[in-house]
């Protein structure tokens, strides 16, 4: 067991980076690897592993769905008004219904299987969508209007709609326990009580997203019960778990909406504890993705898609340019998106991959007829648009979306910093050094030591080298030996290399000392446009 979770973080890793170097998507890479070393090929996985695949997938699913939670932004969700809530049900319910008619047409299915059928394609992909939805909005693309916020929450809703749906004809079809319910009188049928299941597993994920919000902010804020962000973000993710867990066992309510929701009220409540938990569950988003997609790719049954291959995809072209384009256009009518932007959601709102996986072989297990088709489609969907999607909203969102301004509380603020640590002749430099040295350790950062030597003294500069390898030996840095004016130098390598600060030393404690000797420093932190850490001697 052991090895074979070697081979899935170690190959899933390298290949997702080989395919990202060829301008791929990582998960390209990921999906290809479960392929190999899965069952079909390699049958290098252990049964264990396999075995285990359903709650890997839970777990990898749930740390994208905080994510998403947590990278919502209320303002811009209002000002889309329903966008985003129609977004949550007409593409999904357009695309179901049209692929259920194609199935009958292509398949010789009747409706309620190929209405199951498009259950299951219709989901969307949180494990796709949301970290593309969170990267446009690190970089601006489409944040003005919301639109990045409004595809996320439609997500979302989304699948709430189509796994009740999926899980009522599941038991009407297998074992036919989706019996008409009285109430007060009245005969209800399955059809006629769904729209009241998913208003109750709405209504209730979202309301114990709140109350799991409360919880946390209560325990990690005003308690003080742990010390680090990885402690935070460690008892949030059991939180968080426990969430989806608890809807298995008590399906009243939707576990992944309500993970959401607990991600979003956490930014209402406690700012500060939700950049925390941003920074955390990206890390642990890097292991999940890789789990999650090499399993996803193991699980694929590569023996079912040829017979399926050509009548699948023109199934899955039906759903996505008929039935959810029409969804599109419904749910965006009389909004303020453009043209270009509504043609986005052909390439933002179309992935599939994590729902897929996880509830595709379930009605060939349940014996239901079609059961294999059923699965060969659903991992063919896959193969297709989980791909796509990947390399498409990057690709197409400079194309489509206009850019705003980053709103830095609703992203985690990904890259290491980059320190510049102006150094001269001067006792101070070992200051500067020491302080920077210690911010860079901080924040995982790097750092430039930048030496403006115009009187061309090797052996200072050879000096400050040795000085640069002793406090920041720990640390990657680089060292530059440059001539010309000193403030301006400082200000130019700053801006040609993209540093996040300037360190440089302030002498002097009195006004008219800073006027004698502290004329550099005082330069660059008047035309600096970068922010500027003035470090003061140690020696008094």
């Amino acid at each position: 067991m052991l090895e074979s979770i070697i081979w899935i973080l170690l190959m899933g890793f390298f290949v997702g980076q080989i395919a990202r170097r060829l301008k791929a998507p990582a998960l390209v890479g990921m999906v290809l690897v479960g392929i190999l070393l899965g069952p079909q090929l390699g049958n290098v996985i252990s049964p264990e592993v396999l075995g285990a695949a359903n709650s890997l997938r839970t777990i990898a699913v749930m740390v994208i769905l905080m994510k998403a939670g947590l990278g919502l932004d209320r303002e811009k969700l209002s000002q889309q008004g329903t966008v985003a809530l129609r977004l949550g049900f007409l593409p999904a319910a357009c695309e179901a219904i049209s692929i259920a008619v194609a199935a009958m047409w292509l398949l010789e299915f009747d409706f309620l299987t190929g209405l199951l059928l498009g259950c299951i394609i219709g989901a969307e992909s949180p494990a796709v969508i949301v970290p593309g939805m969170l990267r446009l909005k690190s970089l601006g693309w489409g944040v003005k209007k919301g639109i990045p916020d409004a595809i996320l929450t439609g997500s979302a809703l989304s699948d709430v709609l189509l796994l009740l749906v999926f899980s009522l004809l599941l038991a009407f079809l297998s074992q036919g326990k989706a019996t008409a319910i009285t109430l007060l009188g009245i005969t209800l049928s399955p059809l006629q009580l769904l729209p009241f299941q998913i208003l109750i597993q709405i209504t209730l994920g979202v309301l114990l997203g709140w109350v799991t919000a409360r919880i946390l902010v209560s325990l990690l804020v005003k308690q003080n019960w742990t010390q680090t962000a990885v402690q935070d973000s460690l008892v949030a993710a059991g939180f968080a778990l426990g969430l989806v867990v608890s809807a298995e066992h008590i399906p009243v309510f939707s576990g992944y909406l309500a993970v959401m929701a607990a991600g979003f009220f956490l930014i209402e409540f406690d700012a500060p504890l939700a950049r925390r938990l941003r920074g955390g569950f990206d890390s642990l988003w890097t292991i999940a993705e890789i789990i999650l997609f090499v399993l996803l790719g193991a699980s694929i049954q590569l023996n079912v898609l040829g017979n399926t291959l050509v009548v699948g995809l023109l199934v899955l072209a039906i759903g996505t340019l008929i039935g959810r384009s029409l969804g599109w256009y419904l749910s965006t009518l009389g909004s303020n998106w453009t043209g270009k932007e509504r043609l986005f959601l052909l390439a933002g709102n179309s992935a599939k991959a994590t729902v897929q996986a996880a509830i595709g072989a379930i009605p060939l297990a349940q014996g239901i007829a079609g059961g294999e088709t059923i699965l060969a489609i659903a991992a063919l969907s896959i193969l297709v648009t989980a791909p796509l999607g990947a390399w498409a909203i990057p690709t197409f969102a400079p194309k489509l979306l206009e850019k705003g301004e980053v709103d830095p509380t609703k992203v985690a603020i990904s890259g290491r910093p980059v320190f510049l640590a102006a150094v001269d002749a001067s006792p101070l430099t070992t200051d500067v050094l020491t302080k920077t040295a210690d911010l860079a350790r901080r924040s995982d950062g790097d750092v430039i030591v930048l030496y403006v030597d115009n009187l061309g003294d090797k052996s200072t500069n050879l000096q400050l080298q040795q000085q640069a390898q002793r406090i920041l030996s720990d640390i990657r840095y680089e060292f530059l030996s440059l001539s010309g004016t000193v403030p301006e130098e400082i200000i130019r390598v700053a801006q040609a290399r993209q540093v996040t600060y300037i360190a440089i030393g302030k002498r002097g404690h009195q006004p008219w000392e800073e006027v004698l000797v502290g004329s550099v420093s005082q330069a660059v932190l008047e035309t600096s446009p970068i922010p500027v850490i003035l470090v003061e001697s140690s020696y008094k």
